[in-house]
Formats: structure tokens, C-alpha cells, sequence
């Protein structure tokens, strides 16, 4: 199957091949297939104290950001089969979503860190896992019908490299959604680089996207409704900034005092997701992004 193609890890092996449960590679089996890539500032570590700030994805933020992603899936694809890569699948919330809404999809998962696809590995044993630098992507061009990428682009140094090997791996007519933090002045105190903001970003996709799936999504931003004292609480932060070593644990305590409001946070999300698909919104805490490209 063409969507399950992958090059080899080291010049002169063959190119390794999924089973349905594991990579075959030089003989040997392997559940994630991991392609060298180089330093970052994101870590295992990090990615285990996003998740456990969250409460394992549940965060009312976070599941309207995948609610937007499975919404634009089926809006863009229909109910045809599809081969759809999602780059920073970390504890795989979103795979989860994407399995029990997309039933005919091929679903490949990719990450930088190696733990948190060994980990992810163990919950899925079904879904092929990879292990790249989508700066510097070894995939082949033209395999997937579409890429998802939900607060991924801003921890990439070179976005722009990233944004054309979305383009190159993308089909003829795919799709890719993209979500980041609306702007360096209103995101979370953000670890590691955090280089690409809603209009670079929207700049980046239009450069191939001359036929995105929705004006209004190619522009829209989610967390419109709750950015008033999104807002309010960021400046109240920055008037009182914490050290470094203190950064973290602030992110955390931050993100685990919101989680008390999800009950009304879920309300007010599904409500703006409804208003969405009419209005474009001015501002908001994540910017999101769907571009088609050219057939």
C-alpha cells in the first residue's frame, strides 16, 4: 500500500515494512520507526508535563482544538478512505478522535520524541508511528490526503522548511490543519523556539493554498469568545514575570487552574464552534488554518 511507504533509516537497507502491528527492519521488529533528527528545545519531559497539566486531554481547550481538526477532516474528505498523518501526535488524543470519527482513515502518527512514541506505541498497537524532524523530512512526497498539526509549528525553528514538506507530502488536492498560538503577545508562556505567528502563518499556507477549503478557516481563530480574560490573565502574568526555573511549574499551575472551569469552558467552546461556521473572528488564543493543495 502506497500510504504505508516509508525510505529506509540508513543508506543501504531496504525500506522497512509495516505489518499491521510493527516495523520490519534489516529482520528485525520495531513498533516506532525512528529517522535520526537533530536538537530541539522539546523534550519527553516536557511533553509528559503538558499532558499532565491538561488532565490527559481533557482540558476544555484543548478538546475544542480537536473537535475543530475532526470537524475540517470530514468536511474535506468526506467519508472516503484516507491516509492522514498527524505530525506532534504526543499521547495520541487525537488519534483516538481520529479512529472513532474517521472509521475508513489510515492513520500514521508522528512525533520528535522517541519516549512519547514508545509510550503512544503501547496504547496503539494498531497505528504506524514515526519518529522525524519535519524540517527536515525523510517521507516521501505526495503519500498523504491530509497532515495535522495542532501547536507544533511554533516549537520549529525552521517553519519555513517545515510548511514546504507539508506541502511536498501532501497528495495533489490534500489538505493540512494547522493550529498555533495566536501571536507571540497572547500565547502561553511557550518552552522551547516559538518563531510563527497567525499571520506568518497564514502567509506560509497561502503560498500554496490557492484554493483553501474555507476562506473563513483559512483566517478563523479558536478561543474567540474566552480571549477577553484570556487576555486579562496573560497581562497580569507578564506584570510579574517568573524566573526561568520557575516557568514551567507556572505553565503547569496555570493550565490546571483553568481545568476547574471545563464544564463551562465546554459549553462556551461548542458554542463558538457553532458561530464559527458563519463568522470570522477578530482575535482569538489559537490561530487555525485549512489550505488545500493545488490539484
Amino acid at each position: 500500500m502506497r500510504d504505508m511507504t516509508f525510505p529506509p533509516v540508513s543508506a543501504g537497507e531496504d525500506p522497512p515494512v509495516w505489518t499491521g502491528g510493527a516495523f520490519v527492519r534489516s529482520g528485525k521488529s520495531t513498533r516506532v520507526l525512528a529517522y535520526e533528527v537533530g536538537e530541539s528545545g522539546w523534550s519527553d519531559e516536557l511533553t509528559e508535563l503538558h499532558e499532565s497539566a491538561t488532565e490527559s486531554g481533557t482540558h476544555f481547550i484543548d478538546v475544542a482544538s480537536r473537535d475543530h481538526a475532526i470537524n475540517e477532516l470530514k468536511r474535506a474528505l468526506g467519508t472516503k478512505p484516507a491516509s492522514i498523518m498527524e505530525v506532534g501526535c504526543s499521547a495520541g488524543h487525537l488519534l483516538a478522535d481520529m479512529r472513532r470519527n474517521l472509521p475508513n482513515a489510515i492513520l500514521i502518527g508522528g512525533d520528535y520524541t522517541l519516549g512519547t512514541l514508545i509510550k503512544l506505541g503501547e496504547k496503539m498497537p494498531d497505528i504506524p508511528l514515526v519518529r522525524f524532524n519535519l524540517a527536515d523530512s525523510p517521507l516521501p512526497s505526495g503519500i498523504y490526503d491530509a497532515m495535522v498539526l495542532l501547536n507544533v509549528l511554533e516549537h520549529i525553528e525552521n517553519d519555513v522548511a517545515a510548511t514546504r514538506h507539508i506541502e511536498r507530502m501532501l497528495k495533489p488536492g490534500g489538505v493540512a490543519i494547522i493550529e498555533v498560538p495566536a501571536g507571540r503577545n497572547c500565547s502561553t508562556i511557550m518552552i522551547g523556539s516559538c518563531s510563527i505567528s497567525a499571520a506568518i502563518l497564514c502567509r506560509a499556507c497561502a503560498r500554496w493554498s490557492k484554493d483553501p477549503v474555507s476562506r473563513s478557516s483559512d483566517e478563523n481563530y479558536l478561543g474567540a469568545l474566552i480571549y477577553p480574560a484570556f487576555y486579562l490573565a496573560k497581562k497580569l502574568s507578564q506584570s510579574s514575570p517568573k524566573p526561568a526555573a520557575e516557568r514551567e511549574q507556572h505553565v503547569t499551575n496555570a493550565i490546571g487552574a483553568t481545568s476547574r472551569f471545563n464544564a463551562i469552558g465546554h459549553a462556551i467552546m461548542s458554542l463558538e464552534e457553532t458561530v464559527g461556521r458563519a463568522v470570522t473572528f477578530p482575535r482569538g488564543i489559537r490561530c487555525v488554518v485549512t489550505a488545500r493543495k493545488p490539484l
